[in-house]
């Protein structure tokens, strides 16, 4: 028995000039539009590399790739989640910092 795909289903928008060379693409190489829209999409999806990035800095800021750094923040997220921290207003900083 044949496995099937697991396919989804995606409706797009193109502007008409695209379409247009898609399709004398798609009939130069004997296909339906659809065809070869999935077929150069997939060939595409199938040559990128996709890796994922446990650095949780958007900026990919080398400190967190610090286990010793991200132990620490762990530790803090377990602190606020366990209500062992406390919120400190700007003037309560000023004052603690004495300026």
């Amino acid at each position: 028995m044949a496995t099937a795909l697991n396919i989804k289903r995606k409706n797009i928008d193109l502007p008409v000039d695209t379409l247009q060379k898609l399709s004398i693409m798609a009939v130069a190489q004997g296909k339906s539009l659809k065809n070869f829209i999935e077929t150069v999409l997939i060939s595409k999806a199938n040559t990128v590399a996709v890796e994922v990035s446990e650095n949780p800095s958007p900026s990919g800021d080398p400190w967190f790739n610090d286990p010793e750094n991200m132990a620490s923040i762990k530790r803090g997220m377990e602190d606020i989640k366990a209500g062992r921290c406390r919120a400190y207003s700007m003037d309560e900083i000023r004052e603690l910092l004495g300026v």
